[in-house]
């Protein structure tokens, strides 16, 4: 297996950095814009897409601010994805910071998912 590559992308989102945290760190919140459905047990989250289910295990959330997980099917530990809120001190625009990996070949690809996913979460919150 070929080792991943980290990757990072930035998405102005005008929402409240508040609501914006429900959208990304709750089962109910993600099920509206990243899976069909999504469970989760303690700090493990089930995510459906039509038959298929993968697995992720909570690594990190820290209200407010961010959250990671690792797909548990990923062997490799080191790799995961996180989704963080940052907000311009000056400017109070609000951005949503995705960082994740994937393999070389599958960057593009993956980046274009995540375009998608975050054009479905800014049509839930309403924003641009």
């Amino acid at each position: 297996m070929s080792e991943k590559k980290k990757y990072e992308l930035e998405f102005p989102i005008q929402a409240s950095p508040s609501l914006l945290f429900q959208y990304i760190s709750t089962p109910s919140g993600m099920s509206e814009w990243f899976a069909d459905n999504i469970n989760s047990r303690g700090e493990i989250f089930t995510f459906i897409w039509g038959e298929s289910e993968e697995e992720a295990k909570l690594l990190t959330k820290k209200s407010g601010e961010r959250i990671k997980m690792r797909w548990l099917d990923d062997e490799d530990t080191s790799y995961y994805f996180e989704m963080r809120i940052q907000v311009d001190e000056i400017t109070k625009d609000v951005s949503l910071m995705i960082t994740d990996f994937a393999e070389e070949d599958e960057i593009e690809e993956s980046k274009m998912l995540w375009e998608n996913m975050i054009s479905d979460l800014k049509q839930v919150l309403g924003s641009k």
